[in-house]
């Protein structure tokens, strides 16, 4: 039986979101339960060089505003600070602090487990399989959320 495109589309988010909400269950059971997958595409593009909420909200495709509630959260939180810009004293600098690259650093470990119990139900060459066809069909370039306009370059 062949499924649509639609099919194929729900089941490219569904493994999405099985990765992603196992991650963040684990990341809650590390003790990091006030932590959400926007948390993470934020801190990136901070850690990559994002300092104002403007920017912030360039790369992740997101309003101004929107953004700075979601900084706004992860400076209370402590997973974010701010300091004064040097050359603009109305303007504060974001920056991940060692709570904010800790946690990315649990996540990161977090996604490397669930990958290998995905090597565990279906084998390691099916895994690599899998991968190396979703690498054809999308590039070999990870999507980068702190990168607006990210599209696959030759998906037909």
């Amino acid at each position: 039986m062949s499924r649509s495109g639609a099919d194929l589309a729900l089941l490219l988010l569904g493994g999405y979101r099985t990765l992603v909400d196992a991650a963040t269950a684990e990341l809650a059971a590390r003790g990091y339960d006030d932590f959400r997958p926007v948390h993470d595409f934020v801190m990136r593009a901070i850690a990559a060089g994002a300092d104002s909420a403007s920017e912030v909200g360039r790369r992740t495709s997101v309003s101004k505003q929107a953004a700075a509630k979601t900084i706004a959260v992860l400076v209370d939180r402590g997973y974010v600070s701010t300091e004064a810009d040097p050359a603009d004293a109305r303007r504060k600098r974001l920056h991940v602090t060692e709570l904010g690259l800790d946690v990315l650093r649990q996540g990161e470990a977090i996604f490397d487990e669930l990958r290998e119990a995905w090597e565990g139900r279906i084998g390691a060459t099916e895994l690599a399989l899998l991968e190396e066809r979703l690498t054809t069909l999308v590039g070999d370039g990870a999507v980068r959320p702190d990168a607006p306009g990210w599209v696959a370059k030759d998906v037909g």
